[in-house]
């Protein structure tokens, strides 16, 4: 038995064989299938999927994410892994909901490519070899969007207004952020760590490493058997998270910043309010200061932009902390492009990044899979001085 990833998944010892077994080396492309209580949409959906993937001339591994589910979809999974080598499923105790499914599609599959999408068979796998096309054309990020979406106005209208208020605030110019329906190159995402409902966010992630994003017009289909799972309560949390997002992606490196600004507004207003009551004080009637609520709010005002200060300071040292206790860097390198020492005609190469956990300049697709189905790691590049 072994727990892994951030689900918790049960091996038995013909799971951990069928996990281990199927290929030696990673595929280039993962196909990652979120379930959650689909048990009849699994079969067609499997069979549509199989049979786009088998035309592409790529080698694949589809890997069914089980969130958990209580209708017989992780039997009718397992079946299909048993009866074919580019099946896997990663299966959850519980329902943990849909950003811990996705990460665990990162964190089990082995492509270099991943594309996630819903089992719920609304997403159309015919799209796959579209994306793949916008992926060979230099983009690290291709987002599906549901242009003529199949839903009810009541889930339609929430969700526009969501996309406009996330694209407006992350700066990212995407319609649908909400659709699964996304490919991925595995470099820009392979350190993502996702919590709440930040699956969304994704895309604004790999902005912040430089990535290149495009958006695909993609076919979205009636649901066919099953019930929606999706609640307007949902909506709250997404705004909820979209303050984290920003909080992060603007002043992760510099929160003295954020605390600062704050404190300086609360400053000035307790500056106009204690000017209001000194003028207040020198013309008729006259009042007592004391008496005059606007001296309270000046002094209160002035007490929370000081301990907004201190927060500042507090967390300038908790990030350091963070970065330096782990090595970290405030920055992406994408390559290093230097003069080949045995070179004599000043031509210039890129130089391979060394890698901390997969080894300098290896390749995803020479790496063998590791036991256990833990699938291969990549490590975050790091970086080193011009010679």
């Amino acid at each position: 038995m072994a727990w892994e990833g951030r689900g918790l998944v049960l091996q038995s010892p013909q799971m951990a064989a069928r996990i281990r077994n199927p290929v030696a080396v990673a595929p280039r492309l993962s196909v990652i299938v979120l379930v959650f209580n689909e048990v009849e949409s699994i079969a067609p959906l499997h069979e549509e999927l199989m049979g786009v993937l088998h035309a592409i001339d790529i080698s694949y591994e589809v890997l069914y994410i089980d969130d958990g589910s209580r209708d017989g979809s992780t039997e009718q999974l397992e079946q299909l892994a048993s009866r074919d080598g580019h099946v896997r499923v990663v299966s959850f105790r519980r329902n943990f909901g849909q950003t811990a499914a996705v990460q665990a599609g990162i964190d089990h599959s082995r492509g270099e490519i991943l594309i996630f999408m819903d089992g719920d068979m609304q997403n159309d796998p015919h799209d796959i070899p579209r994306l793949l096309e916008k992926i060979d054309e230099g983009y690290e990020v291709v987002s599906g969007w549901r242009k003529e979406r199949q839903d009810d106005a009541a889930r339609v209208i929430p969700s526009k207004i969501a996309n406009w208020i996330i694209a407006r605030v992350t700066g990212v110019q995407l319609h649908d952020f909400g659709c699964t329906l996304k490919a991925y190159r595995r470099e820009v995402i392979q350190d993502v760590k996702l919590y709440g409902e930040m699956h969304r966010f994704i895309p604004v992630y790999a902005s912040w490493v430089g990535a290149r994003i495009t958006e695909l017009t993609v076919h979205h289909r009636h649901r066919t058997f099953g019930s929606s799972k999706y609640s307007l309560s949902r909506t709250s949390r997404v705004l909820l998270d979209l303050m984290t997002l920003k909080l992060l992606g603007s002043y992760s490196t510099k929160p003295i910043y954020f605390f600062g600004f704050a404190a300086f507004g609360l400053w000035a207003i307790a500056i106009i309010c204690g000017a209001i009551v000194i003028i207040q004080k020198l013309l008729p009637p006259y009042p007592y200061a004391h008496n005059n609520p606007l001296l309270l709010l000046a002094v209160f005002l002035a007490i929370v932009g000081v301990q907004f200060i201190l927060m500042g300071l507090l967390a300038e040292l908790s990030i350091r902390t963070y970065h330096e206790s782990q090595a970290k860097t405030t920055y992406v390198v994408r390559e290093i492009i230097e003069r080949s020492p045995g070179r004599r005609d000043g031509s210039l190469s890129p130089s391979p990044q060394p890698s901390p956990r997969g080894g300098e300049g290896e390749s995803p697709s020479s790496q063998p899979y590791p036991r256990g189905g833990e699938g291969v790691t990549y490590g975050r590049p790091s970086v080193h001085p011009r010679q």
